[in-house]
């Protein structure tokens, strides 16, 4: 599958995904769609669709943002010095949005990172949903439905 940031997709953005996708922004903690959601599946870039995190890979971190221990494809990490602070960005490597955060302070028994991202840069899709959606090589990234 060929994953390409346009201009359409662009501009099927609320101004919120706009905003966080394509300006570095970052939504208020706990306001977003998946900081609790934990229900089997994948989380893809909003704009292009390229898979990201497995749901399997999620953690409740209590940040106020959805946690990941790791990315399971197509994220890219970035030095970021913006706000007086020395933090590590990360992208989605083909649309190139803004996705939020690495730290070094997720759980130890899942590699210890804590990928802090941004709801309004994703979009869910069901285990279910997953291979009608073309995404099932990543069927195996992902816990059986409950």
């Amino acid at each position: 599958m060929t994953y390409r940031k346009s201009e359409d997709a662009i501009a099927r953005l609320t101004p919120e995904q706009y905003r966080v996708t394509q300006q570095n922004g970052t939504e208020r903690p706990f306001s977003g769609a998946y900081d609790h959601h934990f229900a089997p599946g994948i989380y893809v870039d909003v704009v292009t669709g390229e898979p990201l995190f497995a749901s399997s890979a999620k953690f409740d971190s209590g940040c106020g943002w959805p946690a990941f221990a790791r990315p399971i494809d197509n994220v890219t990490e970035h030095a970021d010095l913006s706000h007086g602070m020395r933090r590590v960005e990360v992208r989605s490597k083909h649309g190139d949005s803004h996705l939020g955060h690495v730290f070094p302070d997720g759980p130890r028994d899942m590699g210890g990172l804590r990928y802090c991202i941004n709801s309004a840069s994703l979009r869910f899709v069901p285990r279910a949903e997953m291979a009608a959606q073309g995404y099932e090589d990543y069927l195996d990234q992902v816990e059986e439905d409950r």
